[in-house]
């Protein structure tokens, strides 16, 4: 059972929340705050009481402190709660991603998009939030749309911006290091080939080595590893490999018979889309030409 906190100044917004939370079995207690203050005097109390907090369903735009630096306030905490913006306002999807929020609702709020963020919450508070399927705001020609993670296949650096790639075959930009990007998902699944790369190892669908340079498939494209990140690759795909059971894992790990470099999928000639120095060959020409595509699907949002 989760114990909410609920921050907005605007009363007939808190009051709705508030009971729509408690309507709401997985919820144990849901306690209104008018404001910022009010809420931080709360926090306190609950602190000397030691009781505990799972969650602040926190508005966005108040007077004084504002939601995105409340927010901040609260990573302070030994176990910080959860966060979940809620607000009439879009432009900051990306911010509240920044600082970890869980989810970013938008008033007023539906029922069923709010019982998705309970269980989002119940997740997290259950120490099961890697496995949930997170969702990441991408701006598009002015508005936010929310993709999935599970939905991205790699994504890759450009300046302050990271391009994420879907199993769609779509692309969008978001404005958020990929750094930090890599810290958030690597408990779901996702690892660095390359200073500018991470990928979905889920996705990863051979290995190959040419020249003593690995290159991954991930789809129709073909990511060059780092010679930093190579055996951290190698050695995950070798564990895949073993864990599938195939029968050639018996040479998976070194440089012995069964492919030139003894790994599954390992080829002596380079694939016809990458050359032999690890570049993307066709994938890197596709980017060339559809970056600009990706820009304008993105909105220009760069």
């Amino acid at each position: 059972m989760l114990s909410v906190l609920v921050v907005d100044d605007e009363v007939p917004a808190l009051e709705e929340l508030t009971f729509l939370l408690r309507q709401d079995p997985r919820v144990e207690r849901a306690i209104p705050a008018s404001d910022p203050a009010v809420a931080l005097r709360e926090l306190s109390r609950m602190v000397v009481a030691g009781e505990r907090l799972d969650a602040v369903f926190l508005d966005l735009r108040m007077p004084g402190l504002d939601g995105l630096d409340f927010s901040r306030l609260l990573s302070g905490f030994a176990t910080p709660p959860a966060v979940v913006f809620v607000t009439a306002h879009e432009d900051a999807a990306v911010a509240a991603f920044e600082v970890g929020a869980v989810d970013y609702l938008l008033k007023p709020v539906r029922p069923e998009r709010l019982g998705e963020a309970i269980r989002r919450v119940a997740a997290t508070a259950a120490g099961t939030s890697a496995h949930d399927d997170e969702t990441i705001p991408v701006e598009l020609a002015g508005r936010t749309r929310l993709v999935a993670r599970s939905a991205v296949s790699y994504a890759e650096a450009h300046g302050d911006y990271v391009r994420l790639h879907t199993t769609e075959g779509k692309n969008y930009l978001v404005r958020i290091p990929l750094a930090a990007l890599a810290r958030r998902w690597r408990a779901a699944g996702f690892i660095r080939i390359h200073r500018s790369t991470l990928v979905a190892v889920e996705h990863i669908s051979e290995l190959r080595f040419d020249e003593g340079r690995a290159i991954v498939h991930v789809g129709d494209a073909c990511l060059p590893v780092s010679r930093r990140h190579t055996r951290e690759v190698r050695d995950l795909f070798v564990r895949r490999f073993r864990e599938a059971g195939a029968q050639a894992c018996g040479h998976a790990e070194g440089d012995g018979p069964g492919g030139r470099d003894g790994l599954p999928g390992g080829s002596g000639a380079a694939d016809a889309d990458c050359d032999a120095d690890g570049e993307r060959g066709g994938h890197e020409r596709g980017e060339r030409g559809g970056s600009e595509r990706g820009m304008t699907e993105g909105g220009g949002y760069g």
